[in-house]
């Protein structure tokens, strides 16, 4: 298609506006590459699949999509045999439950309503609940290693708190003794290197036996490891390498069970970003008020009640018109600021949501049809760069048209012929329109020449 057209027609505004209904950096990322379809059979299946979103949204139960990230890197090192960190594991495991919980949700509401599009991604979402359960019982959260993640851990850490309040207990004993509170800079105690020491006055440094670490930037104070407590904390140490190395395992091991389901994670990361975007797509016609267009092979449009969805509901005036069916050119007038040019644009905009699947305010009985390309000559395209004047820019813009454009195209011309010579311009936008009418060419036109009304 047109891209062109897009930017003209603003599509890429209601795309805009549909990332932000997505739950998910996934789902708005389906969103941001949404393009229109010329298939038939898959801009039918796009719009069933959004109405099926908004009958579900109409049900009221929110849709469990909030643990859906993006878990891509995750999945890719542990392929590779990487070894994944607790923040990492908790991302997989939410994906895991959000996996779960949808096809748990998809399957009670088709039971009750049926819904073949969702219910078919939903059947393939594959259910990893002992994974699942397996990270959540081994991280605590998205920093620590819980301690029942394996029996030697827990063990290791057990002892690990039982030195350390040994350590504590001596540690305050010399804090608490009248005979060596004399000797401190203050009576509490700190860590330098991993290791429990006492601030010591300088001058005492010969009344408490222990291993200097560290010294105050003045030199007033020096920072002891008694030596009652130095096994203790080498206990410690040893204890604390152990810790890491159980943690390593026990992180290595979950890392190669991600891995080993790496394909079936993957896959259910692509449905579920599929089912934001469907979800997306139903709330943003929630929204807009809008509904699900009859899709017709006939190649005509016919439009009751159709609201631009960038303007205000409260301000925008619906438009009813047809093309196609009896006649296939459509000349609009009438005075400026009149909607001549809205009502372009809303059309062309329509055909463009229809082609993506989206749903388009408009009422009941609108009719669309699929188009393999939009062609839009509207605004003002003066360019000071390529020295092009107004006339000169919508020219080239309009031969460009022309030599692309065959009966499977929508073609919107703005003021066609404005920009010169009245008499000039009147004759040029006959020929035109003569040109697409003799095609059988869809075309819609805006136009202030009497001539052209003639016509």
């Amino acid at each position: 298609m047109e891209e062109k057209s897009f930017q003209i027609l603003e599509l890429n505004k209601i795309i805009a506006m549909l990332e932000k209904k997505a739950y998910s950096e996934l789902g708005k990322e389906r969103c941001a590459h949404l393009m229109p379809s010329d298939g038939f059979e898959s801009v039918s299946k796009r719009l069933k699949e959004t109405s099926e979103g908004v009958s579900i949204l109409l049900s009221g139960i929110p849709v469990p999509m909030t643990g859906l990230y993006d878990i891509r890197p995750f999945l890719k090192r542990s392929k590779a045999g990487g070894m994944l960190k607790p923040f990492d594991l908790v991302k997989v495991a939410d994906v895991l439950s959000t996996s779960q919980k949808m096809h748990v949700f998809l399957d009670e509401k088709g039971k009750k309503v049926n819904y073949p599009i969702i219910e078919e991604l939903a059947d393939l979402l594959v259910v990893l609940p002992q994974l699942e359960r397996d990270i959540n019982r081994c991280i605590l959260n998205e920093e620590e290693v819980s301690d029942s993640a394996s029996p030697e851990l827990f063990s290791i850490r057990r002892e690990i708190r039982l030195y350390q309040n040994r350590i504590r207990e001596k540690m305050n004993q010399y804090v608490q003794s009248g005979t060596y509170k004399k000797y401190l800079q203050e009576t509490i105690v700190t860590e330098r290197n991993g290791r429990s020491v006492l601030p010591v006055k300088q001058e005492y440094r010969g009344m408490i036996q222990g291993i200097i670490h560290d010294q105050s930037s003045s030199g007033a104070t020096l920072f002891i490891e008694p030596t009652a407590i130095v096994e203790m904390n080498n206990k410690v140490r040893m204890l604390e390498v152990k810790e890491e190395e159980e943690i390593k395992r026990i992180l290595t091991e979950l890392s190669y069970r991600v891995g080993e389901e790496e394909g079936n994670i993957y896959r259910n990361l692509e449905l579920l970003s599929e089912l934001d975007f469907i979800f997306a797509k139903a709330r943003l016609s929630l929204d807009m008020d809008g509904m699900e267009p009859i899709l017709n092979r006939g190649k005509y449009l016919s439009i009751s009640n159709g609201r631009h969805p960038l303007i205000d509901k409260d301000k925008v005036v619906p438009i009813s018109l047809e093309l196609g069916k009896t006649f296939t050119s459509l000349i609009i007038t009438g005075p400026n600021t009149g909607g001549k040019t809205v009502t372009l644009k809303t059309v062309g905009l329509f055909v463009l949501m229809t082609q993506c699947g989206l749903h388009i305010p408009a009422g009941s009985g609108t009719e669309m049809c699929i188009f393999q390309n939009v062609f839009a000559d509207i605004g003002d395209e003066q360019s000071i760069e390529q020295s092009l004047s107004t006339f000169s820019s919508h020219m080239t813009n309009i031969v460009h048209i022309l030599s692309q454009v065959d009966e499977n195209a929508l073609v919107l011309f703005d003021e066609l012929g404005a920009g010169t010579d009245p008499t000039e311009g009147a004759a040029l936008a006959m020929s035109i329109l003569e040109y697409t009418f003799e095609r059988r060419i869809r075309t819609m036109a805006t136009t202030h020449y009497s001539e052209l009304k003639s016509y």
